[in-house]
This record gives structure tokens, sequence and C-alpha cells, in this order.
């Protein structure tokens, strides 16, 4: 089988490539993902550029991760590509792959955070200035905000793939 063929001559660099193993992954719901050059054809990229992105040679361009997340059903390149390859997006919280129940009993533990936050914050800019003393709280308040903002990226990413 072609699969086969194809990933026993791979490098483990490619092994551990996430654009490889998401097209491995939609090869077992569609045969043509199997290779590269069935997966060149679906998406009207060359086989050659397939092959640099998985190993690691070139960053994809924003459309062609786009066209890899939908077609291979994984939304989670989207999150990969800004976070890891380009520039601006350095600052985004990561997306894992977690389940629904870890990202339920996460959001449940966060949402009990943000009323502590949400009081913190009040004090803190009750007198619209954020003195040194409030600094370190203030930075707590913006970690519980991001740690949140990560849940709802990972939702949203839960809820793409499985919906």
């Amino acid at each position: 089988m072609e699969v086969k063929r194809e990933m026993s001559n791979i490098a483990a660099k490619t092994a551990s490539n996430i654009f490889y193993q998401a097209r491995c992954k939609a090869s077992t719901h569609n045969e043509q993902l199997s290779n590269r050059e069935g997966a060149a054809d679906l998406m009207s990229i060359d086989r050659g550029r397939i092959y640099r992105i998985e190993s690691g040679v070139a960053d994809p361009y924003p459309e062609e991760v786009h066209l890899m997340a939908d077609l291979y059903n994984a939304p989670e390149l989207r999150n990969y590509y800004c976070t890891e390859i380009c520039p601006l997006g350095c600052d985004m919280p990561k997306v894992g792959a977690v389940d629904l129940d870890r990202i339920t009993i996460r959001a449940l533990s966060s949402f009990k955070k943000i009323s502590q936050t949400e009081k913190i914050l009040l004090d803190i800019t009750e007198d619209g200035i954020i003195s040194d003393d409030e600094r370190p709280a203030m930075q707590k308040v913006l970690e519980n905000l991001g740690e949140l903002e990560a849940i709802a990226q990972n939702l949203k990413v839960w809820v793409k793939k499985n919906l």
C-alpha cells in the first residue's frame, strides 16, 4: 500500500511534522491523501512543495495552511501556523489536542478565577491609575485572562474538528 511505503521512507523529522501527521491521519478517511501526489491533486499544490512543507524545509503560506486545515479536518494547523511560524502570532495561545472533558474541567476552574479577577481589576482601576504596588495584581489579571483565552481557543478548535 502506498501509505506504508511512503511512511517507511520518512525521516524522523518528517514523521514528527504536524502537517505530515495531519495528512496521514486524514488519509484514514480519504485514501487520496495517503500520498503527497493525491494531496497535491486535491489542493492544487505541487507535490514537491508539500514534501518541503512536511519535511520542514519550507514554511507553508497561509493559503496552504487553510487548504490543509480544511481538507485534513485539522483546524489545529491554523493555530500551529499562527503561534509557531508567523511572527505576528507569537503571543497567541497555543492549542493542544485536548478532549472535551479536559477543556470543560479547565474552563470551570478558570471561571472560578474570573470572579476573583473581576474584583482585582475593579480595585486596581477604581482610581484610573495603576500604581507600582498594583502592577503584580494586574499581571495576575492578565495571566487569568490569558488562561481563559487559551481555553476558548481549545474549545473552538475542538468544535471545528468534531462538529
